[in-house]
């Protein structure tokens, strides 16, 4: 393993590497933080230079003559051999949104993102190779890493009850919901509804289909009210396949009438389904942040959700709340919010000035103040 050595530095521009594999390789989650974080620092005015390291290039975003791609074709994990030695006497300091193995390998500081802490508990994660190396890599790179940025409260004190020893490491940096969810119109609605062929009212529940979603108390509860409670409505879930399908198959199955599975979705499509939805329900068992959540309240509507992990940060008083673990406090939580016109039209309203509170901008310049104090 290689030695750490810090570069001495003048206290000009830094040259940042950043981890931008998850731009391309990862649709949702840690991919749309990565493509965020580009087109922010890519519309700011910021005098650092940044180095792209990854396996393709994203092309979505015009990229000025500070950004540069370092893209390395090599699988895992010999990709985080190659990229370190790249990184090392080319870079001041490297931002790891995706990995912790790049860091074991630096000379130069590191900062990593913690967007989570999923696979540290056996019940929210697959049976799979990236569990284990997670847990075998984190610890480490906590030791070499000179701060680790999490996205939520939640999420810092949940690595901190882990690792004790972090503790003077992290830093607690909000993600942000695209301001493209809040200009959502009537015609963008108009477009999804006859894309999607969706008729009539509908309750919308976005996020990988994975059991900590918690799709299948979701759908029972959905089904278990009364169609004089549902007011027309069904239950749309939109995500890409996950793991553990099969506990959420037999409850599609039995109640497919009810619930209609879009699947993933192009980003263009999210806004208009956000905001011609009656009800956004996230009843999540867990989450690092909720960034769903939080698109769904900047895009006007009422959310109903977990009183659990950062999900109370995010959402704040601008929620309907229900014990993710009983499917009855979901069903009551549901039925209440479709009856009740003024009432989701109070948390619509709420959600927005909430969401107007988090902000990407303000999100990459504490990363970037993160970035410098490694440094200097």
């Amino acid at each position: 393993m290689l030695g750490r050595r810090q570069r001495p530095h003048d206290g000009g521009p830094l040259t940042i590497g950043l981890d931008c594999r998850a731009a391309v390789e990862e649709r949702g989650g840690r991919g749309t933080v990565v493509r965020e974080q580009l087109r922010t620092l890519a519309a700011g005015d910021s005098d650092h230079r940044y180095v792209l390291y990854a396996r393709e290039r994203w092309e979505e975003v015009a990229l000025d003559e500070r950004f540069r791609w370092a893209l390395l074709p090599a699988p895992d994990p010999l990709w985080h051999l190659r990229a370190a030695d790249r990184i090392n006497g080319r870079c001041d300091v490297y931002l790891s949104t995706n990995s912790y193995l790049t860091a074991w390998f630096l000379r130069i500081p590191s900062v990593l993102m913690v967007m989570d802490m999923t696979t540290f508990d056996r019940r929210l994660v697959p049976k799979r190779s990236s569990m284990w190396i997670e847990r075998a890599t984190l610890p480490l790179a906590l030791r070499r890493t000179a701060a680790a940025i999490c996205i939520s409260q939640a999420t810092a004190d949940d690595l901190i009850a882990h690792f004790p020893n972090a503790a003077p490491l992290a830093v607690v940096s909000p993600l942000a919901a695209s301001e493209q969810f809040a200009g959502a119109t009537d015609a963008d609605v108009a477009r999804v509804r006859e894309r999607h062929d969706l008729d009539g009212p509908y309750v919308l529940s976005v996020g990988t289909l994975e059991p900590r979603k918690n799709l299948p108390r979701l759908i029972e509860a959905f089904a278990s009210l009364t169609a004089q409670q549902r007011h027309g409505a069904r239950l749309v879930l939109v995500g890409a396949r996950g793991w553990e399908r099969s506990e959420l198959d037999a409850v599609l199955a039995r109640h497919e009438q009810l619930v209609q599975v879009l699947g993933f979705v192009d980003e263009e499509d999210l806004p208009g389904l956000y905001r011609g939805a009656e009800l956004f329900a996230y009843p999540s068992i867990y989450e690092g942040f909720g960034l769903p959540l939080l698109e769904a309240m900047h895009a006007g509507t009422a959310v109903l959700t977990s009183p659990v992990s950062s999900l109370p940060e995010v959402a704040g008083e601008a929620a309907l709340y229900a014990d993710p673990h009983d499917a009855g406090a979901i069903a009551e939580a549901l039925a209440r919010g479709l009856a009740d016109d003024a009432l989701r039209a109070r948390l619509a309203a709420a959600g927005r000035a909430r969401a107007a509170t988090f902000s990407w901008e303000r999100h990459v310049d504490e990363t970037l103040a993160v970035l410098t104090r490694a440094v200097r």
